[in-house]
């Protein structure tokens, strides 16, 4: 695969597809791009490009199909339709193997082997495509936005290679105008050029430093309560530095190529509640579920019941959205618990409690989620936090193996970015040391190729989502 952190991507791929965006007129930028996405996608994963382009027909044709019916019933069915065929291919290749032992597990039947359950690896990115063409459907069902009628231009916003692998989730209600029609400028190239840089750096020097912790204590799970919390906490960072830099990378590289994708992240482990969590992490997938899922089940507008039934609903199924696996389906129904907790009560507790208190509340409920998330099995994740409160088990000196002055260094690194230092200096920065800032940019950026370059340790999370 073709991540934006490997050598291939930054000295060849990301230079010629923008160097040649720039030279072409309006009228042929898209086609360049939607060329440049396929080789992208391709580069990877050869076989499964047909599938993405099959499904980008299909969608055309079904798209059309929903907005020329006058009936309100032969809408329904034409969304219906749509809706089971794209749901229908994720859950093939996504679902049909767990889906499968459940099934073998309670009855007896064994589908395993048939053409029932897909024999090949889950195509990359799948779940985040396969919701950008949802929404696109059901906003055209909804008549919320034209039917688009350019199979370019829909090929475009389903394969844009930015964000078509990992997000974040992008609707075509935000940029439709933009893929008819865009100005690209010397200022935005530049803002989205430091973005890109932001990104990197944030993925290959922090999160890949934490990356190499947490791998290791989750690979001695049980040996150690020190071991345990700083693995936690390693994991806690890297899974926002990995998947905020990648976020940070699409919006900087569509911002040069003229789109405008809307913020994913906005200082999520700054929450004080686990709803404030909610609205700053993965923004993108939390308000497609709130705008497709939660509210369209009645959201909280049926009483108190019904809402908590709807945050459990959508919170299991964001679970499942994460893979085929109880752990992560338990980590959504974690979740989803404490979010109703909070609406009972809770959340009137919090404001009452010092800020620092609620703050480190949200803190440690995000960091035993993560440990469900991370762990293979939830026997794995029961023992890291049996272990962590273990005082027989602390054996602080099992964690000198793995730390280093350069573990060191990142993490305190991550603490004070993930705390907003840089955005406190860059107001420092700004109309004064404007060039200094953009600067040490630069050089941060410049470290980080030669860490590229010299490490082939370089693991996206969310590509296998």
């Amino acid at each position: 695969m073709m991540v934006f952190s490997s050598v291939v991507f930054l000295f060849c791929f990301f230079p010629v597809t923008f160097l040649v965006y720039w030279s072409l007129r309006d009228g042929l930028r898209n086609g360049w791009l939607l060329g440049a996405s396929i080789l992208f996608y391709a580069w990877g994963e050869p076989k499964y490009v047909f599938l993405i382009l099959a499904s980008t027909l299909v969608n055309f044709y079904l798209g059309l199909v929903t907005d020329n019916q006058d009936v309100p019933f032969r809408r329904k069915v034409a969304l219906a339709v749509t809706v089971l065929f794209n749901l229908g291919v994720l859950v093939y290749f996504k679902y049909s193997v767990f889906f499968a032992g459940i099934l073998r597990s309670l009855t007896g039947i064994e589908l395993q082997d048939t053409a029932l359950v897909s024999q090949s690896p889950m195509p990359i990115g799948i779940s985040f495509y396969t919701f950008q063409i949802l929404s696109y459907q059901i906003d055209v069902y909804r008549r919320a936005v034209p039917v688009q009628k350019n199979v370019t231009k829909l090929g475009l916003y389903i394969m844009l290679f930015p964000q078509m692998i990992a997000g974040p989730i992008v609707r075509y209600s935000d940029i439709a105008r933009e893929i008819d029609r865009r100005e690209v400028t010397v200022p935005l190239v530049c803002a989205g050029l430091k973005r890109f840089m932001i990104g990197l750096s944030k993925k290959v020097l922090i999160s890949n430093s934490m990356a190499l912790v947490a791998d290791h204590a989750y690979g001695n799970i049980g040996v150690s309560g020190a071991l345990s919390w700083l693995g936690a906490v390693c994991y806690m960072l890297q899974i926002y530095y990995d998947f905020s830099g990648y976020s940070d990378m699409a919006i900087g590289m569509g911002q040069m190529a003229g789109f405008h994708f809307q913020e994913n992240f906005r200082h999520p482990y700054a929450a004080a509640s686990v709803q404030d969590f909610w609205r700053r992490w993965h923004i993108s997938l939390s308000s497609w579920f709130r705008d497709y899922l939660y509210i369209p089940l009645g959201g909280n507008r049926r009483g108190a019941v019904r809402t908590y039934g709807n945050l459990v609903t959508v919170f299991f199924i964001t679970g499942l959205w994460h893979g085929a696996s109880y752990s992560f389906i338990v980590w959504g129904l974690y979740h989803g618990l404490f979010l109703c907790l909070e609406r009972i009560g809770g959340k009137k507790l919090l404001e009452k409690v010092p800020a620092p208190l609620a703050h480190a509340y949200a803190l440690l409920e995000v960091l035993f989620g993560w440990i469900l998330f991370r762990a293979d099995t939830l026997s794995d994740a029961a023992s890291v936090i049996a272990t962590m409160f273990s005082p027989a088990k602390w054996e602080p000196a099992a964690i000198l193996p793995i730390v280093s002055g350069e573990t060191v260094f990142f993490l305190a690194a991550a603490v004070l970015c993930m705390c907003g230092a840089p955005k406190k200096l860059s107001g420092l920065f700004r109309g004064r040391l404007i060039v200094l800032e953009d600067l040490c940019v630069l050089g941060v950026f410049v470290l980080t190729v030669l860490y590229a370059i010299g490490s082939d340790f370089d693991p996206f999370i969310y590509f296998r989502f």
